[in-house]
């Protein structure tokens, strides 16, 4: 599945239209959600009967005139969340288990496969529901030319601070080509450095928020100056200032999403196996003096594009236990405990000296290449045998037959350098 954004350009009149196609959507999703807590054992087909009854109630107008599969599809977005919110029952879930709210300001509404037309040249679209949008055009760095209508499976209008967007799902198969040399890596996310790497490399870290800190204050401070209490409905000033505020905001989070995905492309297309460390970022965030920087570096949203792309090149991606990479010593193994604030790893045991980090991505390599060959020593197990390779149960690592075999020389290979490091 591919995901395909361009920006819509129209009027001002196009533009509320779609506002009020976005609110439609969202009036449909709580209304939803209200007859699911009104009633017992409700399903998804019940929500979706609700839908035909709002189009016809007279009390709603605006309803009918958002096409039928959109108004399923905001359904839909209610039932999901109902099911998560069971799904975390179910599982015993710790502390909150996402009761489903009422959403009071919606970004989005979606399409199906009807209530659009795509121009021939693809360059433009109309929406031909009762909003009568009319039609926009599509401002795109994609060709959208070389995928056929059979192929877009959802359409979706996207309101952000610099506008509105169109986001196409694509169904089409990606796949890159990877040259196998036999490099492997582990990599210490940091934030001194944004990752150290097993080979003492290392990438800087952006630090996008805190270089615009000094603007944002300044925004914010505009926004609060222009802030009338009390008053339901603000000045022109202060809608200004609050659209600027936001575009900042919206600018830094593209610059992190710019940033991890050419960090994790580059790592996965300059090696052939990649170990990272599986860290909690939602329990890191919990200390309070580290929380902003934790942010502001996106471990999430690389690690997320790192296993994307490792999906595509067809090399495997592996997560380990963060659990003392920081405090054994990559060269003998004993144990240095050391605190936060200390950068250097010096082993009094054996007498290696290292950067904190590259000690600590040795570590998580040998963790990783530890787990790889139980891995591959029981698949190969059980292909001899007959049985099934993803039975093993020991990771949800993504395989196949040339992967195993790439493995198998990775692992050998590390372990013939770990015999000989002069080689």
């Amino acid at each position: 599945m591919l995901v395909i954004e361009a920006k819509l350009k129209g009027n001002k009149n196009q533009y509320k239209v779609l506002d009020e196609m976005i609110l439609t959507g969202q009036f449909i999703r709580n209304s939803c959600l209200r007859y699911w807590m009104d009633n017992k054992d409700v399903k998804r087909n019940d929500l979706q009967k609700l839908c035909s009854v709002l189009a016809k109630d007279n009390n709603f107008p605006w309803v009918k005139k958002l096409n039928s599969q959109a108004r399923q599809a905001s359904a839909d977005r209610a039932w999901q969340s109902i099911q998560r919110f069971y799904k975390n029952c179910r599982q015993n879930k710790p502390g909150k288990k996402g009761y489903p709210k009422f959403k009071k300001f919606t970004r989005s509404v979606e399409y199906k496969t009807t209530g659009y037309k795509l121009s021939a040249d693809r360059n433009k679209i109309e929406f031909k529901d009762g909003f009568k949008a009319s039609v926009f055009e599509l401002w795109t760095s994609h060709d959208l030319v070389w995928y056929s209508e059979q192929q877009i499976s959802r359409v979706r209008v996207v309101r952000r601070a610099d506008g509105y967007y169109c986001q196409f799902l694509v169904n089409a198969q990606r796949k890159e080509a990877h040259n196998f040399e036999g490099n492997v890596v582990g990599i210490d996310l940091g934030l001194n450095t944004f990752y150290t790497d097993s080979n003492g490399d290392f990438v800087e870290n952006p630090k996008y928020l805190r270089k615009s800190e000094k603007r944002l204050k300044k925004l914010q401070r505009r926004v609060s100056r222009r802030h009338e209490k009390g008053q339901k409905s603000q000045s022109k000033n202060y809608h200004k200032a609050r659209k600027q505020l936001a575009r900042q905001h919206l600018k830094i989070s593209r610059q992190r999403k710019d940033h991890a995905v050419k960090t994790a492309r580059a790592l996965v297309e300059s090696n052939d196996l990649v170990v990272y460390e599986d860290l909690k970022v939602a329990n890191l965030v919990k200390n309070h003096h580290l929380a902003k920087s934790i942010s502001d570096a996106s471990w999430y949203k690389f690690v997320t594009w790192l296993e994307y792309y490792a999906k595509l090149h067809g090399i495997v991606c592996v997560a380990v236990p963060p659990h003392f990479t920081s405090q054994n010593c990559s060269n003998c193994g004993q144990t240095v405990k050391k605190s936060l604030s200390v950068r250097t790893h010096k082993c009094p045991h054996c007498g290696y000296i290292a950067d904190r980090d590259h000690n600590a991505a040795r570590n998580i390599l040998a963790k990783g290449l530890e787990m790889l060959g139980a891995i591959v020593n029981s698949t190969e197990g059980h292909s001899e045998s007959g049985g099934n390779p993803k039975a093993t149960g020991e990771s949800d690592l993504w395989f196949n037959n040339s992967n195993i075999v790439n493995l198998s020389h990775l692992c050998e290979r590390r372990i013939v350098d770990d015999e000989n490091p002069a080689s």
